[in-house]
């Protein structure tokens, strides 16, 4: 029987391969990760990640999971909405973008944030532990999405939604021809900023590789979640789409 494999960008690899690959990009970029995120977003992931947060429904005293955290932008939003009565868990398998996220979320002031190193596909949370979990730019880059989101929906609380921010397909055609040829200039930006190509040549295979929004729709509704739905942002460049255990 043939090894099973994954997609890693545009490449086909094992499922351990994949992970190991994954941990390089984000160790390469973790010092660099926020400032190219402004370059190559024109710094609208900043409005599209309060517009996945709003989504979630928060209030104070909820206890919120961010999976694939990184570098805490979405752990201090969440954590202003749920107040000191509440708590964020910014979860992440990289340690060098947790560290990075802990002392951008500590400088904040934000004393309601914990930090776990945490695989997506086996979380360390008790059954039903969350009122809502938050998935910001982290899907695609998982080995198996269907084992992540079943845990995601194994820790969440009956009713409690996942709000998953994801990068996806322009529905325009002319604009998606500029959205590629825009996403094309990534990794020489890259290289420019961080020293490295390389992270950004995936970055833009992952997006390639992704399930397009309606596709992504039923693997969260395969997955058990129940009305999922999705909003279009920047012309589909970007969705965020939500579900409810």
């Amino acid at each position: 029987m043939a090894e099973r494999t994954v997609d890693f960008g545009a490449t086909r690899v094992s499922p351990a391969e994949k992970d190991r690959r994954v941990r390089g990009v984000f160790d390469a970029v973790a010092d660099r990760y926020d400032l190219m995120n402004d370059l190559m977003s024109l710094s609208t992931h900043r409005l599209f990640k309060r517009m996945a947060v709003e989504m979630a429904r928060l209030r104070a005293g909820h206890r919120v999971l961010d999976l694939a955290g990184g570098t805490g932008d979405v752990a201090a939003l969440v954590a202003e909405r749920v107040g000191s009565t509440g708590a964020v868990f910014l979860a992440d398998v990289n340690a060098a973008m947790m560290a990075r996220g802990r002392d951008r979320v500590l400088d904040r002031g934000a004393a309601n944030v914990g930090f776990v190193q945490a695989d997506a596909q086996s979380l360390p949370f008790p059954d039903a532990a969350f009122d809502a979990t938050l998935i910001a730019f982290g899907l695609r880059n998982f080995t198996d999405k269907e084992a992540a989101l079943g845990e995601v929906r194994r820790t969440l609380k009956q009713g409690a939604p996942l709000v998953v921010l994801e990068f996806a397909k322009v529905v325009n055609p002319v604009l998606g021809r500029a959205f590629a040829a825009f996403k094309s200039t990534w990794p020489v930006l890259g290289a420019a900023v961080t020293g490295s190509a390389a992270p950004y040549r995936y970055l833009v295979e992952s997006i390639e590789q992704h399930p397009d929004q309606g596709a992504l729709r039923l693997v969260m509704l395969d997955a058990g979640f129940r009305d999922v739905t999705y909003h279009n942002l920047a012309f589909g460049a970007a969705a965020i789409h939500r579900g409810f255990k």
